[in-house]
C-alpha cells in the first residue's frame, strides 16, 4: 500500500525558508528582491530542459513526472505483517494442500506475492520459481535506474548550467567596464545563476535521487524476503521454522517488537481460554 511521504515536501519546504530567512534577515524584506532576476531563472531552467532533451529519449523524458511522483510517496508494507502473511499461508497450505491458496490470493494486493504463489500453486520447481522471480528483481532495478537517472542527471546539469549563466552575466559586465557604478550590481546578478542551479542540484535533483535509490534498495530487499516465502511455501516448510528464518531478515528493534507484541498476544488468549 502507497502512502504519501511527506518528508520529502518537508524537506525542500524547509530547505526554501531556511535560505530565504538568511536572505531576509541581512537585507530586509525589500533586499529580498535583488535575489530574483528572470533571465537568470531562464538560463538555469531553459538550459536544464535543453540538457535532458538531448541526453534522453522523448519516452524517458514523458516518465520525469512520475519519477518525481515517486519521491513523494512511500510503501507501507511492513516486514512483521509480510512474515506473518507467509506464516498463515504457511499453515494453510500444510493443513489443505498448496491449491487451497488460490483463495487467500484474493486478499493479497502485492502483486510479487501473487505471482509467486501462484507459480507455486501451478507445481513449479523452487529453483524455477526463484530464478523467474530474480529475473523480475532485476528488471525492477534496471527500470528504477534508468528512471532515477533522469533526476541525477538534472542534479548534475544544474550547477553547471548555473556557472554558464554567471559567465554570461561576466562576459556583459566586462563589456561595460566604463561604467564602475554598475559592476557590484551586475555581478551579483551573474551570481545568481550559479545559486539557482547550486540550490536546485543540493536541494531537490541530488536529495530525491538518493532517496529513489534508497526506495529501491527497501523493494529489492522486501522482493528477496518474498522469495524465500514463497519457497518455504512451495517446499512445505514448518511455519514456525519458515517464521524463524523470515525474522532473521528483522533488524533487533523489530524482532523486540514483535516478541512483545507476542506476549501480549498469547496473554490475551489465555485470558479469553480461561
Amino acid at each position: 500500500m502507497r502512502k504519501r511521504d511527506i518528508l520529502t515536501p518537508i524537506g525542500i519546504t524547509l530547505g526554501f525558508i531556511m535560505i530565504m530567512l538568511a536572505i531576509v534577515s541581512k537585507s530586509g524584506t525589500s533586499g529580498a528582491s535583488i535575489f530574483m532576476d528572470i533571465s537568470s531563472i531562464f538560463i538555469v531552467i531553459g538550459g536544464l530542459v535543453a540538457s535532458m532533451l538531448i541526453n534522453f529519449k522523448m519516452e524517458q523524458i514523458k516518465l520525469t513526472r512520475k519519477v518525481l511522483s515517486e519521491a513523494f510517496h512511500k510503501n507501507d508494507q511492513r516486514l512483521p505483517e509480510l512474515i506473518g502473511l507467509f506464516v498463515r499461508l504457511s499453515e494453510r497450505a500444510r493443513r489443505e494442500g498448496i491449491l487451497a491458496l488460490e483463495n487467500e490470493l484474493e486478499e493479497v494486493e502485492d502483486p510479487f506475492i501473487k505471482k509467486g504463489i501462484l507459480l507455486a500453486v501451478d507445481g513449479i520447481e523452487p529453483e524455477v520459481i526463484k530464478d523467474i522471480m530474480d529475473a523480475e528483481i532485476t528488471a525492477v532495478e534496471d527500470r528504477h535506474y534508468r528512471g532515477r537517472s533522469l533526476i541525477e542527471k538534472a542534479g548534475e546539469y544544474a550547477p553547471a548550467w548555473g556557472m554558464i549563466g554567471t559567465l554570461v552575466g561576466l562576459v556583459l559586465m566586462l563589456n561595460n567596464l566604463q561604467d564602475p557604478s554598475t559592476l557590484g550590481p551586475s555581478m551579483a546578478v551573474a551570481l545568481l545563476t550559479t545559486l539557482y542551479g547550486t540550490v536546485l542540484s543540493n536541494l531537490v535533483f541530488i536529495p530525491m535521487a538518493s532517496k529513489l535509490e534508497s526506495k529501491t534498495e527497501e523493494e529489492v530487499f522486501l522482493k528477496q524476503i518474498i522469495i524465500e516465502g514463497v519457497i518455504g511455501v512451495q517446499s512445505g516448510q514448518n511455519p514456525r521454522i519458515l517464521e524463524e528464518k523470515l525474522s532473521a531478515f528483522l533488524s533487533n528493534e523489530s524482532k523486540a517488537k514483535q516478541e512483545s507484541d507476542d506476549s501480549a498476544k498469547f496473554v490475551e488468549e489465555s485470558i479469553h481460554e480461561a
